[in-house]
């Protein structure tokens, strides 16, 4: 009988011993986040690293680790975390998506593209992964495949801004300068402020020998921001193509 009461006892307090551990893993992954949320990444990190050494399993602080590190900058270590938690749980968006950012930052973009795939596969309702795709395809000339993700985000968000405005830039660098117009036409129907669309529009109008509507087309944006460099850029170009060269020039002395 005190055999068994021995053993009671010692089963008691290893569940309390197993108990304390996780709590207190538990608290310096929240110590952790809090100091990331107050962006002092350093001391985040050290509480991170506390916590996968008391429980090489906790998967969160395995990817709050990456964050922490991709925050400094050691975007290889932060990789590293990002593997960490991925062998735990290979279906782990989180750790993925920080991947996908560690490998921009190294403009790595082949690498970026395919955790970006994975993360989309993984939650393909989300549009921000979708375009996320896109524009690491874009990075790498890819434009064909690049406007498929777009479609992708357009999918869910027919009126998704960001990804009409990417997607008629892939359309542009391929060709379809008119495609490329109707899709800037649609986004300033939806957001007349959107001043990047007036720009590329008028370099769609311009590359169609539109040079009148490419110059209003400048114009417009620049309603929306007199400094709006690009556009002042391509406004005195177009014209001197419409042989308007005092004026171009007054935009020349002003950049």
């Amino acid at each position: 009988m005190r055999k068994l009461r021995s053993i009671s006892v010692v089963l008691c307090l290893f569940i309390l011993s197993a108990i304390c551990v996780a709590e207190e893993t538990e608290y310096f992954d929240y110590k952790g986040s809090q100091l990331y949320a107050s962006k002092n990444y350093t001391n985040a990190l050290a509480y991170f690293e506390k916590a996968v050494t008391q429980d090489p399993n906790y998967i969160d602080s395995w990817v709050h680790k990456g964050d922490a590190q991709r925050a400094l900058k050691d975007y290889n270590g932060s990789i590293q975390s990002y593997n960490a938690a991925l062998k735990i749980a290979s279906n782990k968006t989180a750790a993925w998506s920080g991947i996908v950012e560690d490998y921009t930052a190294l403009k790595e973009y082949a690498n970026a593209s395919a955790a970006a795939a994975r993360a989309t596969e993984l939650d393909n309702k989300t549009k921000t992964n979708w375009l996320r795709e896109g524009n690491l395809l874009q990075a790498q000339g890819m434009y064909q495949e690049s406007v498929a993700k777009y479609d992708g985000a357009l999918a869910l968000d027919p009126q998704y801004k960001d990804a009409l405005y990417k997607k008629a830039t892939s359309l542009m660098v391929t060709g379809n300068n008119t495609g490329a117009s109707h899709l800037f036409a649609q986004i300033l129907q939806i957001d007349p402020k959107y001043k990047q669309a007036y720009n590329a529009e008028g370099i769609a109008f311009e590359a169609n020998g539109k040079y009148i509507e490419a110059l209003q087309a400048y114009e417009n944006a620049l309603e929306i921001d007199p400094a709006y460099s690009q556009a002042l850029v391509n406004k005195m170009h177009m014209l001197l193509v419409l042989k308007k060269q005092n004026e171009a020039m007054q935009i020349f002395l002003k950049i």
